[in-house]
């Protein structure tokens, strides 16, 4: 029941010295993911992997130009630089000795770097089912370079804002709901598992007025692992969650991957998440 603590939160600083920090104050087990970037970064990684434990989500690492990494984008030149950064990443995960590689799944439209987590303004979006296929399509080619090196791969649930809804009067977003998600996991081979951030799921739910908890049991055969955080339904704000958080009850206890998102907390806070955590993921 390896529990992991995500980089995410430490976007303007360098990967190497949030690392050390984390590992300074006893947490051993690093989901690297966000930060700044910085020349050397696997082979300054590398320097720790007898202190650490490693996993790789989603843009990181960070490339020295910002993009909005979208597998389901019609734009040639922003799939061909997402495709790039996925096979790089799983080629680090590799080297790092990391099982798992996750990423976020796609969008119907091509977000700016500056609009992310943020207002999409709204514009023209793709085709859902084009898009859909489109993306299982690219899935696969990632899962297939992730088994030729020994990775693993999970696509986490997208986050629909209520104010997003509202602007674009639809879900430009890929994976949202329970129904998308097992649709495209099923298409996918084995490798390829669900990462359900808990937090996106609470957002989701109450913008597309579905249940929360029947997604969770829906896709409970296709989950690989779980982000941990809270807010307050409307906004993914990266809270920490504590006791009576919703999800406890409903979260598999057998998997091999959990991670707390929580950013801006100090690292005694961070700590007290940690045994929160492994406490609510024992099984009695």
């Amino acid at each position: 029941m390896p529990i992991y603590f995500s980089t995410g939160g430490y976007k303007n600083e360098i990967t190497f010295d949030v690392v050390k920090k984390i590992l300074n104050h006893g947490i051993k087990n690093i989901e690297l993911s966000g930060t700044s970037y910085s020349e050397n970064t696997s082979s300054n990684l590398q320097k720790l992997l007898n202190e650490a434990n490693f996993q790789i989500h989603n843009y990181f690492p960070p490339p020295k130009k910002p993009f909005v990494l979208n597998l389901a984008s019609m734009d040639r030149e922003i799939y061909e630089k997402s495709i790039n950064h996925i096979f790089n990443a799983v080629e680090m995960c590799e080297t790092l000795n990391s099982d798992f590689y996750s990423f976020h799944a796609g969008f119907l439209c091509d977000i700016k770097v500056q609009e992310l987590g943020k207002k999409v303004e709204s514009r023209e979006l793709q085709n859902r089912q084009e898009s859909i296929l489109l993306f299982i399509d690219r899935v696969n080619k990632v899962s297939e370079k992730a088994k030729n090196h020994g990775v693993n791969i999970m696509i986490e649930n997208n986050v629909l804002s209520k104010n997003n809804s509202e602007n674009f009067n639809d879900n430009p977003f890929l994976m949202c709901d329970a129904d998308e998600c097992l649709e495209v996991i099923n298409n996918c081979p084995k490798n390829v598992k669900l990462l359900v951030d808990v937090a996106h799921l609470k957002v989701s739910a109450n913008s597309l007025n579905f249940n929360k908890e029947d997604f969770l049991t829906k896709c409970n055969n296709i989950i690989g692992g779980y982000h941990l955080s809270d807010n307050d339904g409307l906004t993914d704000s990266n809270n920490r969650f504590d006791e009576d958080s919703w999800f406890w009850k409903y979260l598999n206890k057998d998997l091999n991957y959990y991670s707390i998102e929580v950013y801006n907390l100090g690292f005694e806070e961070i700590l007290e998440l940690y045994n929160l955590a492994k406490k609510n993921l024992t099984k009695k």
